[in-house]
């Protein structure tokens, strides 16, 4: 909805790493870390970086062309800082500077419950991952008993946010030639992980 607002860490940009949401976030963060697989010199864009630390992580592991978006200008420069090496813009995850085909590896880790406009993300991720490129979704995981009434008060609220099953986000994904490699857990975290295919194809979750 054009009314529908969202949840804004702005102001709270210097502290946030230290702070709830920065430790809540350490769960999800480890989780796509001991997912991702690198090479070296791979081009990686890190969606909704926030204060950098998943690029920051990333180049601890091997030397890679980091790249990160988010949309609140605080983050962007506390990214900056942390990762002075890299290109990290303001953007919206729909409409990006990038060139087609340009990423090896997109994440996107606790921020793709927030992104407004999900088909939009995953036709852009199509433009700008490479064929055979992966896209790491990592975002809560709730039971259904808790993820039904909380979405339904984000949309009574007119809050921006929706938090979906590893089925919800693959059927977003495959109309746009993304396939399912896996999908990987942690108490109430999951890692989505989907793969830039020229043949659409589907591929199921491990049951939960």
């Amino acid at each position: 909805m054009k009314d529908s607002k969202d949840f804004k860490f702005d102001k709270r940009a210097s502290t946030y790493d230290e702070g709830i949401e920065g430790k809540v976030s350490k769960k999800f963060y480890k989780l796509l870390l001991k997912r991702v697989k690198l090479h070296q010199g791979a081009t990686v864009l890190d969606v909704g970086c926030g204060t950098g630390t998943i690029l920051k992580n990333l180049s601890d592991l091997t030397d890679i062309n980091g790249y990160g978006i988010d949309v609140e200008e605080n983050m962007i420069l506390e990214a900056k800082s942390k990762c002075p090496e890299m290109n990290i813009f303001v953007s919206d995850c729909t409409k990006t500077p990038f060139a087609d085909n340009q990423f090896d590896i997109v994440t996107s880790c606790m921020s793709y419950h927030h992104f407004a406009d999900k088909q939009g993300f995953a036709k852009e991720a199509a433009r700008i991952i490479k064929s055979g490129g992966h896209l790491y979704i990592t975002d809560p995981r709730f039971p259904w008993i808790v993820r039904k009434p909380l979405n339904l008060a984000l949309r009574i609220h007119k809050i921006t946010g929706y938090f979906g099953t590893p089925k919800e986000i693959e059927k977003v994904f495959l109309e746009h030639g993304f396939e399912l490699v896996d999908c990987n857990f942690d108490l109430y975290a999951q890692c989505v992980k989907l793969r830039k295919a020229t043949k659409q194809t589907s591929c199921s979750p491990p049951a939960q």
